[in-house]
């Protein structure tokens, strides 16, 4: 009997282990090995709030370039406006702007949360026509900020990842956060 449960829990040690490996390797892959292309032209670039100083410099590589309408002018750069400590680089651009502005659009999210700006992008987008919008933030978020962004706009959604400097605990947790955000999006979407 006692050989027949050492049996047993090994064969679910190794399950467990077996789960865990496929699990790790799946989210490094949707999260960790992110790579974006560089977006077209696009009417606006979207930065989504925390992490500015990585973000805002990945969205002035991708907002070089036309507008998607064609016009000379590049795409209106749009700000999440949080005024918390992560994002303070895009918080210190809007509180320093004066508006209105054609090139610069901040905004607040409601519930200060990645369904909250998708929200207000959807309605940004609607509001002055844009087509075709870039959406910039760390590329652990790129899968349920994108699935949330297509959700709310009916605008061509290209997302962007910028490369986060995570140590390895802080990429699990990431891990954790993101995965479970993926499904919930999906079970609960924001705009439909």
């Amino acid at each position: 009997m006692q050989q027949k449960n050492r049996r047993l829990l090994k064969y679910l040690s190794a399950g467990a282990l077996g789960l865990f490996v496929l699990w790790f390797a799946a989210s490094l892959q949707l999260f960790c090995l992110v790579s974006t292309p560089a977006p077209p032209a696009v009417d606006a670039v979207v930065v989504l709030g925390g992490s500015s100083d990585e973000r805002l410099a990945a969205a002035q590589a991708a907002a070089g370039g036309r507008s998607a309408t064609g016009g000379p002018h590049p795409p209106v750069l749009v700000l999440s406006w949080t005024d918390t400590p992560g994002n303070a680089s895009a918080d210190a651009l809007c509180r320093g702007a004066h508006f209105p502005q054609q090139s610069l659009v901040c905004f607040r999210p409601e519930g200060m949360d990645t369904r909250g700006e998708a929200a207000a992008v959807g309605k940004l987008a609607e509001a002055n026509g844009w087509r075709s919008i870039a959406v910039v933030t760390s590329s652990y978020h790129v899968l349920r900020a994108g699935t949330l962004m297509r959700q709310c706009t009916p605008a061509e959604v290209h997302m962007v990842a910028s490369k986060p400097a995570l140590d390895s605990l802080q990429w699990l947790r990431r891990f954790v956060v993101e995965g479970a955000g993926v499904i919930d999006v999906n079970l609960r979407p924001e705009c439909r």
